[in-house]
């Protein structure tokens, strides 16, 4: 069979700051017998046409317009798609007015039964992916990355699932409370045979997912001499001695999700534990002060925030020298505590915005019990356009406080530059095309 996999983006432009989408690897590599074919629209832009049996999309919310919109552009030329992800796993029925069939859940296992029933002219409607099984036939095919213009990072996975059951977030849904990570040995061997030259980042949604875990991994990485970042919960600064294993291991960027600080909103958001760590201007200084930037994220929209929350917020990204951060509208995406909840007080001002062809990147989703929603919009993008003026790259990048690397200053210099260009790129656009 000819399979072409396509990873649509927000609309038809590129980015970029696009990582190689591990999922795709995972699919090209499970159909390795059939001719597979890779599209990323994020960093190139899909023919008009494709000549192949099976059309597959890999589908999250803010990119289900366009995939939609692709989807039925090639369902008129007479080919066969399908889908999957997370947009589908929540939505399968919405999915299926596009697609001719949708795999919820993890691929694996799924995806081979619906390559053998389409090549047997037998799909099915709905395939369910086992989203508890273990990793231990974890295959990835990173060939079909080859020549693509993506950012210079080299990405992998260890574990999937978060025992964090945070009310904005759908991971807890997709996985439940089940932490599965694939066999160490796996792993190291696929760590060696990465460019060691690049970054490399662990997409994980939380690395730490136990202290067994991480120590584990932090044993397998340490002789590999290799520069890596993750995402992490922030209650791993509990602990002193973890973070300077993971310094000694090489870790140089951690994502954090700061949210808040409002106390009232971090209870709101099922996110009281941020505070275990202590301190967030401690933490931050620890972390810098062992050579590892901090990605700081940030959401407003709860009930308890005002104007004044978001300005607090900044503030303390700026004081603490954050390397990177993020200031975001709460979004509501279907699987996720918060878009149920909203939806039931009805609060959403477009309870299928991500299909709302009035929706621009950045808009408000719902109504705020604080604020307004235009200062809800405004706040963010004020937030951001604060964070990366130019002036306040320049101090955050000569932060004398941090004990960086000429790589890491590097790579903090170039990630600030990226980031900056892709918040004036994104906000404002409509999704779709």
């Amino acid at each position: 069979m000819k399979i072409a996999l396509i990873r649509p983006n927000m609309g038809d432009y590129r980015s970029t700051d696009a990582m190689p989408p591990l999922a795709m690897g995972i699919l090209a590599a499970r159909a390795r017998e059939h001719d597979v074919v890779f599209y990323d629209d994020r960093v190139e832009p899909i023919p008009t046409t494709i000549d192949a049996d099976l059309i597959a999309l890999s589908v999250e919310t803010f990119s289900a317009r366009r995939a939609y919109q692709l989807a039925d552009q090639f369902r008129e030329q007479g080919c066969q798609v399908v889908m999957g992800g997370h947009h589908p796993t929540f939505l399968p029925e919405e999915a299926l007015m596009h697609a001719d069939s949708v795999v919820t859940g993890d691929a694996e296992g799924a995806w081979e039964q619906l390559i053998s029933d389409s090549a047997n002219g037998q799909l099915q409607r709905v395939y369910v992916g086992n989203n508890q099984a273990e990793l231990c036939d974890y295959r990835i095919d990173r060939s079909i990355f080859a020549g693509k213009s993506y950012a210079p990072i080299e990405v992998i996975q260890y574990s999937r699932g978060c025992r964090f059951e945070c009310d904005f977030c759908s991971i807890y849904s997709f996985y439940g409370s089940n932490v599965r990570t694939r066999p160490i040995d796996h792993v190291r061997q696929e760590l060696k045979a990465l460019n060691r030259k690049r970054l490399l980042f662990f997409v994980d949604d939380n690395l730490f997912s136990s202290d067994e875990n991480i120590s584990v991994l932090l044993s397998t990485i340490k002789p590999l001499n290799i520069r890596w970042s993750c995402q992490i919960s922030i209650d791993i600064a509990r602990n002193l001695d973890r973070l300077d294993q993971l310094a000694e291991a090489g870790c140089r960027y951690v994502l954090i999700g700061f949210e808040s600080l409002d106390e009232n909103n971090l209870r709101q958001m099922n996110k009281r534990w941020n505070n275990v760590a202590g301190d967030y201007l401690q933490v931050v200084h620890e972390l810098h002060q062992r050579g590892i930037g901090v990605y700081g994220t940030f959401v407003f929209g709860y009930d308890h925030d005002t104007t004044e929350t978001i300005r607090r917020s900044v503030d303390f990204a700026l004081e603490a020298r954050l390397d990177i951060a993020n200031f975001n509208p709460l979004t509501p995406t279907p699987g996720s505590g918060l878009y149920n909840r909203l939806l039931a007080e009805n609060r959403l001002l477009s309870p299928h915005w991500w299909l709302d062809s009035h929706y621009k990147y950045g808009d408000p989703i719902f109504t705020p019990k604080s604020l307004t929603a235009e200062q809800l919009t405004e706040g963010c993008f004020e937030a951001k356009k604060q964070f990366y003026s130019w002036s306040s790259i320049a101090r955050r990048v000569a932060n004398k406080d941090k004990k960086f690397s000429v790589f890491g200053t590097a790579m903090t210099s170039i990630a600030n530059i990226i980031s900056r260009r892709e918040v004036y790129r994104k906000q404002g656009r409509h999704l779709g095309t």
